[in-house]
């Protein structure tokens, strides 16, 4: 009977259907879990590659090939959108700005939005054509807004790569097109994916997006222009953030999928898959099989009592700290009944003290090893001790007078 009941949970879980409440409490659904991660120790990916990634930490849960080099069709465009967005926050552009479509962006073969030459539309709207309808016209033409040319894009997107220590990527163009020069991994991506989702969460506005429009605007007009999103696995999988599928003959199906439940993100790479069914399902086996595997700390009191620590040479002979209030660790195949915090107050602390300076930090452990930290703050100035300030407030006190 337990091995039939281990084999129905087994199943369940490849359907994505749950036989327990994901909203119970980490100590309520503990049996349940041990029970999928049992059943599913030997997980069996087809995919010529993936990677599955605790996305807060980077952590990696799960990976089979996750370093051989292959063509990522449009999964590309996770590079074009991370470098968007940082253009976007950085100030460099705005949603509101215009970028009219070159000869070269109108050309561009495979999924497109069939802007032409000429034609005129809003960054915000450019963003919905490259996440939703995988456009490579409209990939193209954000490379040209951003760095002049979708060469200089690219050295741009190589230089990126690089500093995110994509080791296994090469960058030839901005949508994705295949190319033999053109390739990435599974880890890759993963990391892309993840500095995209972490640092520039607004992209889940345009990425959960089902349906939507942009209207064209030529000489002859406007016309409407629907937009459905090439990621199905959106409407299959509960609590899909995204990201980016990929589709070419020679890369074969390819997604980065994103999912958040519980307060817990992931994220899962597959790679050259044979057919559509067989990316959207053993993406949804990985992360099933990755949430089984997490658990959520929450620490809603950090710092419990006021915090002080000694200086030396100051004005003053104590400076008072502060950190944040919420602290929340994700645990992979822990148990968060065994994480031990403790206040560890920085020793040999002297003036000057500047406000907002770490003299502290409240440490969490689990079987004796630190898994997070969150430090404490200065809430004030503390100046250093002079002998003119020491003969005044010995005056001051001598003669009663400040």
């Amino acid at each position: 009977m337990k091995k039939l009941a281990i084999f129905l949970v087994f199943i369940l879980a490849l359907c994505g259907v749950y036989p327990y409440d994901m909203t119970m409490n980490s100590k309520a659904a503990t049996k349940t879990q041990e029970e999928i991660i049992s059943a599913m120790a030997d997980v069996e990916i087809k995919s010529k590659s993936a990677i599955l990634i605790e996305a807060s930490t980077g952590e990696v849960i799960y990976e089979k090939n996750a370093d051989e080099k292959l063509k990522p069709a449009s999964v590309t465009k996770v590079m074009t959108l991370l470098l968007i967005f940082e253009a976007l926050d950085a100030g460099d552009i705005t949603y509101e700005d215009v970028v009219t479509i070159s000869e070269h962006a109108a050309s561009m073969g495979g999924s497109q939005c069939f802007f032409e030459a000429g034609e005129e539309q809003s960054v915000r709207d450019m963003i919905k054509c490259i996440e939703i309808a995988s456009g490579n016209d409209a990939a193209v033409a954000m490379a040209e807004y951003i760095a002049g040319s979708e060469s200089a894009f690219v050295e741009m997107m190589n230089e990126r790569a690089s500093e995110l220590g994509m080791i296994n990527t090469n960058f030839v163009n901005a949508c994705g097109l295949d190319d033999d020069n053109h390739y990435t991994c599974a880890r890759d991506i993963g990391i892309m994916s993840r500095e995209l989702i972490v640092n520039h969460p607004d992209i889940v506005n345009f990425s959960t997006i089902w349906m939507d429009y942009i209207i064209h605007k030529t000489g002859r007009g406007e016309s409407r222009f629907d937009l459905a999103n090439t990621n199905k696995f959106l409407n299959m999988y509960n609590g899909a953030t995204g990201l980016k599928t990929g589709y070419t003959s020679q890369a074969k199906y390819c997604m980065s999928a994103t999912a958040t439940r519980d307060g817990i993100s992931l994220i899962t790479v597959i790679m050259g898959a044979d057919t559509k069914e067989i990316r959207n399902s053993e993406a949804c086996k990985l992360l099933d099989y990755g949430f089984a595997k997490c658990d959520l700390y929450v620490d809603d009191n950090v710092m419990p009592s006021k915090y002080e620590v000694e200086v030396a040479n100051g004005e003053t002979d104590k400076v008072t700290g502060y950190c944040e209030n919420t602290n929340e660790i994700v645990l992979i195949d822990k148990n968060v009944e065994g994480v031990e915090k403790k206040i560890v107050k920085y020793n040999n602390i002297k003036a000057p003290i500047y406000k907002d300076d770490i003299i502290g930090c409240v440490q969490y452990s689990y079987e004796g090893n630190v898994i997070d930290e969150v430090f404490i703050y200065a809430n004030e100035n503390v100046e250093k001790v002079t002998y003119k300030n020491t003969l005044f407030n010995m005056l001051g006190r001598i003669f009663m007078v400040k």
